[in-house]
């Protein structure tokens, strides 16, 4: 399988992350923001929807949307729950992910890290990011508090998922963690999975 992978994306990690966690081999083409790769890959048709991550299956099937492709790596691993319930839970959270989370913690985190983000990188923008952002993060930090994992009683896609954009939403999104225990205790038991790789790993 063929990975087409923004190094610096939390959504392209996610991928990477699992493909870690589960021992599945990907061939990795880095195409980061602006990069020759990155042109070739959109004038090769290998993005679906003209954005990152693309994986393309062996039979040349392409799949987009991180999400999709965590379910399609996931799915008959230890990061797929057992029932129904639970499955449906687990994609409650990544649903809420990209509709909710996605769009705030990350969003800030690129305004502060990429240049040509900057413009829209106003003081009432990013003012109003960090305010939903912690907003967000309490949602967590509320679920967190009372058990380890966001789905059942082990770490499943949900948690792949979200930590993605989560762990590095201090040190690249200027989000105060502190204020957030819980959560940085999921994060570090996430870290603690065998097989982690961090996002430059």
């Amino acid at each position: 399988m063929r990975l087409y992978s923004m190094p610096s994306s939390g959504n392209s990690y996610k991928v990477r992350l699992l493909a870690a966690l589960t021992g599945q081999s990907l061939d990795r083409v880095d195409c980061e923001y602006g990069s020759a790769a990155l042109q070739q890959a959109k004038d090769q048709g290998a993005l679906p929807f003209g954005k990152l991550p693309a994986l393309r299956l062996d039979d040349g099937t392409t799949l987009a949307e991180s999400n999709a492709i965590l379910c399609y790596l996931g799915e008959g691993t230890a990061y797929w729950p057992p029932s129904r319930t639970l499955r449906a839970q687990m994609l409650g959270w990544m649903f809420w992910e990209q509709y909710n989370h996605e769009p705030v913690i990350a969003v800030r985190q690129a305004l502060v890290s990429y240049p040509h983000r900057a413009a829209d990188a106003t003081p009432d923008r990013l003012a109003d990011l960090l305010d939903r952002g912690h907003a967000l993060l309490s949602v967590m930090e509320d679920h967190l508090a009372t058990q380890d994992w966001l789905v059942g009683d082990a770490a499943s896609l949900a948690d792949i998922c979200l930590y993605a954009y989560t762990h590095s939403a201090g040190a690249r999104g200027g989000f105060d963690m502190n204020r957030f225990p819980a959560v940085r205790g999921w994060l570090a038991r996430v870290a603690a999975l065998p097989g982690h790789v961090t996002i430059d790993g």
